[in-house]
């Protein structure tokens, strides 16, 4: 059974000063975040933000021919739709649930308010928005240049710090969509890993049993991307 969505569950939200944070609390709207929902659509306007708190959001781009890949991921460590207080109003991207959960929305007036107010909230949220763009474009280069493996090492670690405890829910199909590539491929990944005794894998369902091997056998984009979410969004932000 999901327990409710806390405001504290999410990085973002526990990170704002009293003052903003008293006043976003009601605003805040909880919402269940079913596995494989689509919160937006490529060049749809944004009605709304929403803030991860037990779900994983992928962030999607899909071709013309209908076939996608993942450009990044996001969890209870940010927000979903940065294109509304970036100006943009809407994205070439798809955001769609890879792990089921909850979460909190916020309007979009509520959101480009605060924004537009250049106070505390701007600069928290332009620096997430400069780890999220980190990712991107380590996601850009190691799907160029680094094994399957080291991708599917790369995209467990990044969902595993995503989500409390060390098992996800996830099809290798949906996998092999994230990254881009063939389910064969996903398949063969999962098997080595599992062999060397990195994972547990059964029925969709995926268990870390070795994190620090999968750290050891990914490619450095992983540590790359965690540096620069722990430099931007420290722990403890001041009043």
């Amino acid at each position: 059974m999901i327990s409710a969505a806390e405001p504290s569950q999410n990085y973002l939200l526990r990170a704002l000063h009293r003052a903003e944070s008293a006043h976003w609390l009601p605003l805040l709207e909880e919402v269940d975040l079913p596995l494989g929902s689509v919160l937006y659509e490529p060049g749809a306007t944004l009605s709304h933000v929403y803030f991860p708190t037990t779900a994983i959001v992928s962030l999607l781009y899909v071709m013309e021919d209908g076939a996608s890949a993942e450009i990044a991921v996001v969890g209870n460590e940010g927000i979903v739709g940065i294109s509304l207080f970036m100006g943009g109003e809407s994205t070439p991207s798809r955001a769609v649930v890879q792990s089921a959960g909850k979460g909190l929305r916020l309007r979009a007036p509520l959101i480009k308010e605060e924004f537009n107010c250049a106070g505390p909230v701007l600069r928290l949220m332009l620096r997430y928005t400069q780890a999220l763009i980190t990712q991107m474009a380590q996601t850009a280069v190691c799907n160029r240049h680094h094994t399957l493996d080291q991708q599917l090492c790369r995209w467990l670690l990044l969902s595993l710090d995503r989500l409390q405890g060390n098992e996800l829910v996830m099809t290798q199909e949906l996998i092999a969509n994230m990254l881009g590539v063939r389910r064969e491929g996903v398949t063969e990944g999962a098997h080595k890993l599992q062999h060397a005794g990195l994972i547990r894998y059964a029925r969709g369902h995926i268990a870390v049993l070795d994190r620090r091997g999968l750290e050891k056998r990914s490619c450095e984009c992983y540590a790359v991307v965690k540096r620069e979410y722990d430099r931007l969004l420290p722990e403890k932000i001041a009043e």
